[in-house]
């Protein structure tokens, strides 16, 4: 028999057409069985359940997917925010020391007790308003020690938390002050001390390639050492400046491309007929009041597009993929329908996870539940909760219960 059913589903996501343009299922039912989405269609339609839920008329999307985050760290940088609020730069804090240095200092101290404790409210948060995958960096400790201490932390939260966290190594995320006339020393110990240590405890690779950061030779070393131990590449690219990332990436295979605020069409271009993902970042554009990047020359060169909360503690401290949904299309300029896709079916295939960001028969049964009966209520109600239920790998996580539609 069925394990669950829900009916009753006044606007169902399926996400099976193309982004944004995939037609709700209206008086909507869903089945699950062992984790899975068994059966999809009309609630007049639907078998029996040993639990069955009547939605009545709210919204059902997929589980929301966040493709870029750095959730694993300690302290807090809210002092450089009203620094950036004056009017200093990101990048003259970042050589001053501060900026990513100041958080790698907290990080390094912490135990790995507090880390946990720290990060585990963190991801509370976020999976209590939809995220059920997320990828999230080490980069907070740019030694070897705390770069491995920051990924177990990363993976025994998914084990404590259920929600599935995708682990990438982010060692090359600046070069520590320790090292700063010293560049070639420290991109050797990414290759020859992190890498090996800390491959078996990440999927994916991914530099800071931008202006201040990594160029592009020592870039090509650290992935290519990456692929070597078996890691998967991603980049940040074109985010501070226009530095070639976005060409090297596509050279290199990258699955993703991120940030990307100076792609050019021409770039984005090549991202199309790759096939590689680009993972944008809302949260960083409002935090940081910088332009967005060209989603037009995105979308029209076939790119698809996936949206990331960035959740880090300098330049987006935002944690709900609600939000970012709500960013997208008020910032981006993307269609509500737009970014929910992005959110959800973009996400997951940047992190390879064709399994899920859909509602089809044999996808993992990740779902969220709004408390309004329209997806639009994500962007409209910008300031307000609007889940109602979270259902993640077919168990339930939360219901609100009494809640009213809104």
């Amino acid at each position: 028999m069925t394990d669950l059913l829900l009916t009753g589903i006044g606007h169902l996501v399926t996400n099976t057409g193309e982004p944004g343009d995939t037609a709700p299922v209206l008086d909507a039912a869903v089945a699950i069985t062992d984790g899975k989405i068994e059966w999809v269609g009309a609630t007049a339609d639907a078998d029996s359940a040993e639990t069955i839920i009547d939605l009545e008329g709210r919204a059902v999307l997929p589980g929301l997917v966040d493709a870029h985050t750095h959730i694993v760290y300690a302290g807090s940088r809210a002092e450089e925010f009203a620094k950036k609020l004056a009017g200093e730069s990101y990048e003259a804090i970042l050589a001053a020391g501060g900026g990513i240095m100041d958080t790698v200092r907290s990080t390094r101290i912490a135990t790995n007790d507090q880390l946990m404790d720290i990060t585990s409210r963190r991801l509370g948060r976020m999976a209590g308003n939809g995220t059920t995958t997320v990828e999230t960096k080490s980069g907070y400790g740019l030694d070897v020690e705390t770069e491995v201490r920051i990924l177990k932390t990363a993976a025994l939260l998914a084990e404590e938390s259920g929600v599935e966290v995708v682990c990438t190594f982010l060692g090359a995320h600046v070069v520590p002050t320790e090292y700063r006339v010293r560049r070639d020393a420290y991109v050797d110990l990414v290759i020859e001390g992190m890498i090996p240590e800390c491959a078996s405890h990440a999927e994916f690779i991914d530099v800071f390639c931008d202006r201040g950061a990594f160029d592009l030779d020592e870039t090509r070393a650290i992935i290519e050492a990456g692929i070597a131990h078996g890691l998967r590449p991603r980049l940040h690219a074109e985010q501070l400046a226009n530095t070639g990332a976005v060409d090297l990436g596509v050279e290199m295979g990258a699955i993703s491309l991120d940030h990307l605020d100076h792609v050019t069409p021409e770039q984005a271009a090549k991202m199309g007929e790759a096939g590689t993902i680009a993972v944008l970042v809302p949260g960083v554009t409002l935090q940081m009041r910088t332009p967005p990047p060209d989603v037009a020359s995105l979308r029209r060169a076939g790119v698809t597009l996936a949206l990331a909360s960035d959740a880090n503690p300098g330049t987006s401290n935002v944690e709900l993929m609600t939000t970012v949904i709500a960013l997208g299309s008020l910032l981006f300029g993307m269609s509500v329908e737009e970014s929910v896709w992005a959110a959800t079916r973009g996400g997951a295939l940047a992190l390879d996870r064709g399994d899920r960001g859909q509602v089809v028969a044999g996808s993992r049964a990740d779902l969220v539940v709004l408390m309004a009966t329209h997806p639009a209520h994500l962007a409209y109600r910008i300031d307000q909760p609007v889940v109602y239920g979270v259902i993640m790998n077919g168990e339930i996580r939360h219901m609100a219960g009494s809640r009213r539609l809104i």
